[in-house]
């Protein structure tokens, strides 16, 4: 995107939205993220898509059943993937407050060779990198997966990865910023 394009979505406003949009809305900023900043004013101009996605959002974000330092460096994985600008630099600050090292965080984002300390990471970026390079997971990996995190959790996470997928999809096709974001953490 250069600066020069005008945005691919008209501006929201808040006052001119409808009751569907006003209640999706509403239910965004009375749950556990407080906040507008993401995918939601783009999905807002589909308000049932937009309610059913946040909702599924609030899910995989928060409720898989993974500690959150493997959720965020699974939400790195995908947004360096998609090369989502917004989806890294909002995720990127939680993902390191919640323990993923600055430099393994790095090595994603550039596409270098990662180095694992913690072997729950290690597996965690096999199976979301085989997931989206193979758009298959091999059997060692999902036997692992199996054992050291159980089957609701990794259903969960395939749910996780499919949401944050489509999170950078929304992301890139409409070509949105995060709230205050002066920075790309991708080349375009």
């Amino acid at each position: 995107m250069t600066q020069s394009n005008p945005p691919r979505l008209p501006a929201f406003d808040v006052a001119h939205a409808t009751p569907e949009q006003k209640a999706v809305l509403d239910e965004i900023l009375a749950g556990p993220r407080g906040n507008l900043n993401g995918p939601f004013l783009g999905w807002i101009h589909s308000p049932e898509l937009a309610q059913h996605a946040q909702r599924l959002g609030a899910f995989c974000r928060y409720r898989t059943g993974l500690p959150l330092r493997l959720s965020e460096l699974a939400i790195l994985v995908t947004a360096a993937c998609w090369q989502a600008q917004a989806e890294w630099y909002i995720h990127y600050p939680i993902a390191l407050q919640a323990g993923v090292p600055e430099v393994l965080a790095q090595q994603i984002r550039t596409g270098a060779e990662p180095h694992f300390e913690d072997p729950d990471d290690a597996l965690i970026h096999a199976f979301v990198t085989e997931l989206y390079d193979t758009k298959r997971v091999s059997d060692e990996t999902y036997a692992r997966t199996m054992t050291r995190f159980g089957r609701e959790v990794t259903v969960n996470l395939v749910g996780l990865l499919g949401y944050y997928a489509f999170v950078a999809m929304t992301l890139n096709v409409f070509e949105m910023r995060a709230e205050r974001q002066n920075t790309l953490p991708f080349a375009e």
